[in-house]
């Protein structure tokens, strides 16, 4: 609850910085943050923090280059000259650009960018984008979870998040570094081992989990889907499956037994490397249960990315430990809530269907930008190239919020191109970023002190509540006070449907979301979190969202678009390759290693978080060091088959890596560097990726990993010259 002393207010909230989102207590005076600590208290979060969270929201809201005013470009783009302007000059100068483009062109031609719709600025994306007529929005969740989210549409098992460590005698993390990525994930493991639960890691990066586990399998970077499929094998041959859930809740299990038959242990070891008897033992381990199945980005991002997810959610679904406690547990809501998600898909707020199926990426990836698809995104890099070529159709504006795309996006010099090629740029951020260097109008956006967020946290799982716990600090607005001042003015000669965003206000749309429910709004503003009773294993009255209302382990919706409908083992990339390239580029890059000081590419402004890791590193093997004549701390420059680009990266010689793979992060670009480009073309692995075209089938998604490089160490000579450049 809400505290009061001497003028000082603590105030319950929930931490946004990340996915984890960490229940928080945030203490306010003179209507300013000035301190942010966990909450014991919250059910989903128990205490666990990180210093993100600690540190990241208040650098956002009061550091001295946060931006504050709206910005108009005076110079050339990309020329880092811009001028104060008002919000009202800002949003008139936009719409104005806005409907001038849809008069030429149609409003096809407008696109957004956003982070995604687990957080409300994507869906206010979405909606607003919805207004103008346009099914066209960009999400980074191709390259963040979307093959994840593809694979439990497809399955029809919404368990993410909902792991039930506590009680679980297995848990197997599968690609996912939870001591980096999810603070409370992490207690629960370090708790369930502590009570005698074995602790598997699959992963080819010793990361911290790796110290407490039982079993460690390594697989070559890639190749997981063999590795579940094997484990599925052993499942079946050794009868340790739950005939149950199979007979009753698991459509096609003869189909997908007689495509693991082949899939033996020994099988998978030639393709993986791990030894048939620990790809035994896992198995034997697991199916022993109650267990639980922790995934990350790890086997996300890639070409391969929705049938590795497919195999272990088809693991889930026939070992018995789906909605089981101790296993993984199917996603819940108080009745008549509303999530993010609801409201996207809600025919009230769609587009006609005619529209809709114009989306980019549509006709070709119809489970990820068509109406089946995980949030109906579009497939970025095909906008890239609508943008360049008019291939499709053209787009000429593009309003981004919160992403940072010339960074994140792989193909760093091909996203430039576009952005400088486009009519009119559009960024709202927090401060300058290599994207907002490149646009036309530049609007400041609130923190997440500053604004309201009610969100479902599966981890309880509860409902939370973020609180606008601090006075805004600068003439900011919110995401949907942005797109509302749009509308408004587009809508006066009906360019904009304001049926699609019909909420004037955060607190409003709060409301809405709520407003069926069981949730007093009121109450939950107290306490920062509200639990409400819950139904384990109620498949009969929540069937599963698929076809058949059953966990699909044969998939009728990938089958209806002519996608394998089992789960399948394709190779990574870099074992695609032909001789003659692998001569040139012999080494395999595994890129998306966490940092504890970094989400993505944010804080990278941020003292405290340069001091903790002031550089880009890339992890080298001893052996692969030796071969190439490489020492710690020395700058390497890294090559990708098929990118155009490169990479400067500041080598750590280390056995966390296999030999012969190269393990980085991403996201890195130096506020300090030149604009526009504040380093995004020098120590941005992303300028040295290719983005496809070898993409996944289902969610479009590029290689981010798995990928053959090589590295060239940089002479002193060579490296100012770099910096220079």
């Amino acid at each position: 609850m809400q505290s009061h002393q001497s003028g000082v207010t603590v105030v319950p909230s929930t931490c946004w910085e990340c996915g984890a989102i960490c229940g928080s207590l945030l203490t306010v005076q003179n209507e300013r943050v000035t301190k942010i600590a966990p909450n014991p208290a919250h059910p989903a979060s128990t205490g666990a923090f990180c210093i993100k969270g600690i540190r990241g929201a208040r650098e956002w809201t009061d550091q001295a280059v946060r931006l504050r005013s709206p910005l108009r470009r005076v110079g050339d783009r990309g020329s880092g000259r811009f001028e104060r302007i008002s919000w009202d000059d800002a949003l008139d100068e936009t719409a104005a650009a806005l409907r001038k483009v849809r008069a030429a062109h149609g409003p096809l031609a407008i696109a957004g960018a956003v982070s995604g719709a687990f957080f409300s600025r994507g869906l206010f994306m979405a909606l607003l984008m919805r207004s103008l007529g346009s099914p066209n929005w960009l999400i980074n969740q191709d390259l963040c979870g979307g093959c994840r989210g593809v694979s439990q549409k497809m399955t029809g098992l919404d368990v993410a998040g909902g792991e039930d460590i506590d009680n679980a005698n297995c848990v197997m993390i599968v690609g996912r570094n939870p001591a980096i990525a999810d603070p409370p994930q992490w207690m629960a493991i370090k708790r369930a081992k502590a009570k005698g639960a074995k602790i598997v890691v699959i992963d080819p990066f010793r990361s911290p989990a790796v110290e407490i586990a039982d079993l460690w399998l390594r697989p070559a970077p890639g190749t997981d889907g063999a590795l579940a499929l094997a484990l599925t094998h052993v499942l079946i041959a050794e009868d340790m499956y739950s005939r149950e859930d199979v007979e009753h809740w698991c459509h096609g299990f003869d189909a997908l037994a007689e495509r693991v038959r082949p899939c033996t242990p020994e099988w998978a070891q030639r393709e993986t490397g791990i030894s048939a008897s620990d790809i035994v033992t896992a198995a034997r381990v697991y199916g022993e249960g109650p267990s639980c199945i922790v995934t990350g980005h790890g086997i996300d991002a890639a070409s391969n990315g929705v049938q590795t997810f497919r195999a272990y959610e088809c693991l889930i679904g026939i070992s018995g430990n789906v909605d089981r406690i101790g296993g993984n547990r199917r996603s819940k809501k108080p009745p008549g809530f509303r999530t993010y998600f609801d409201i996207l898909f809600d025919s009230a707020f769609r587009l006609p269907a005619d529209v809709e199926e114009q989306r980019i990426g549509a006709a070709k990836f119809p489970l990820w930008s068509g109406p089946l698809g995980f949030q109906m995104a579009c497939h970025n890099p095909s906008v890239i190239e609508a943008i360049l070529t008019g291939n499709p159709y053209p787009i000429k504006a593009l309003y981004m919020s919160g992403v940072n795309i010339a960074v994140t996006y792989p193909d760093t010099k091909r996203t430039i191109d576009a952005l400088k090629s486009l009519d009119h740029v559009v960024v709202a951020a927090h401060t300058m970023t290599p994207t907002a260097a490149w646009a036309d109008i530049v609007l400041p956006k609130t923190t997440t002190l500053e604004e309201e967020q009610v969100h479902i946290h599966q981890g309880g799982p509860c409902v939370t509540f973020t609180a606008a716990a601090g006075r805004p600090n600068g003439d900011v607005k919110s995401d949907i006070e942005i797109a509302r001042g749009l509308i408004e003015r587009l809508a006066a000669d009906g360019d904009a449907d304001e049926r699609f965003l019909p909420w004037r206000s955060q607190a409003e749309f709060n409301r809405f979301l709520l407003a069926d429910s069981e949730v007093d709004i009121d109450l939950l503003k107290k306490t920062g979190f509200y639990t409400f009773p819950f139904e384990q294993r109620n498949f009969h009255s929540k069937p599963f969202a698929t076809p058949t209302g059953k966990i699909e382990l044969y998939s009728e919706t990938m089958a209806s678009v002519g996608h394998d409908p089992l789960p399948n083992y394709i190779p990574p990339s870099y074992r695609h390759t032909t001789p003659d390239i692998q001569a040139i580029y012999p080494l395999v890059l595994q890129t998306g290693l966490r940092e504890k000081s970094y989400h993505h590419s944010r804080f990278r402004e941020q003292a405290w978080a340069r001091k903790v890791s002031p550089d880009p590193i890339v992890y080298i093997h001893p052996k692969t060091a030796e071969d190439y004549g490489i020492s710690d701390n020395v700058w390497i420059v890294v090559e990708v088959a098929g990118g155009s680009g490169s990479c400067r990266l500041k080598a750590k010689i280390t056995d966390d890596t296999l030999p012969g793979v190269l393990t980085t992060g991403v996201g890195w670009w130096l506020p300090e560097a030149p604009a526009p480009h504040f380093g995004a073309r020098d120590v941005n692995i992303n300028h040295a990726l290719p983005y496809g075209s070898r993409w996944d089938r289902a969610s479009g998604s590029a290689d981010t990993r798995g990928l053959a490089c090589r590295l060239e160490l940089l002479t002193d000579a060579a490296l100012s010259e770099r910096e220079e450049t």
